[in-house]
């Protein structure tokens, strides 16, 4: 019998490589929750035993605008690496964890992507309170 030890929601992807930047793998990332269990992670259909992992990095770093505390946490299998966006508020992520994880502080980066998203997002706000304000 398998004891939940943690729960939260979070923005995971399979995606190969670096992924700590923003970009077009976390917009279409799964949504759902991250249930940590003592022997196991579960995120909607995915189950990572521990036995399974090669490799675990929890990143932390703070959110570019609104500097809110967040981690990405990488895991490692033989067959898929897994990532997980997961909010810094609480305690859990920041004291032991039950599988070996390295912990490293970063920055998220930015892809021509995301800027490019965003520059569209500010250029329609700035269209609408300027028909707003005209009309």
């Amino acid at each position: 019998m398998c004891n939940l030890l943690h729960k939260c929601m979070t923005k995971a992807t399979t995606a190969q490589g670096e992924q700590r930047r923003y970009g077009p793998n976390w917009v279409m990332s799964r949504r759902g929750a991250l249930k940590v269990f003592d022997d196991h992670l579960e995120c909607g259909d995915w189950r990572i035993d521990y036995s399974e992992i090669t490799g675990a990095v929890l990143c932390s770093f703070r959110s570019f605008f609104l500097r809110i505390p967040s981690y990405i946490l990488t895991v490692e299998t033989e067959n898929r690496t897994y990532h997980f966006g997961l909010n810094g508020w609480g305690p859990f992520w920041k004291g032991d964890l039950p599988f070996p994880v390295q912990r490293e502080k970063g920055k998220l980066g930015f892809i021509w992507f995301s800027i490019a998203i965003r520059l569209i997002i500010v250029g329609w706000i700035v269209y609408f309170v300027w028909r707003w304000v005209v009309s």
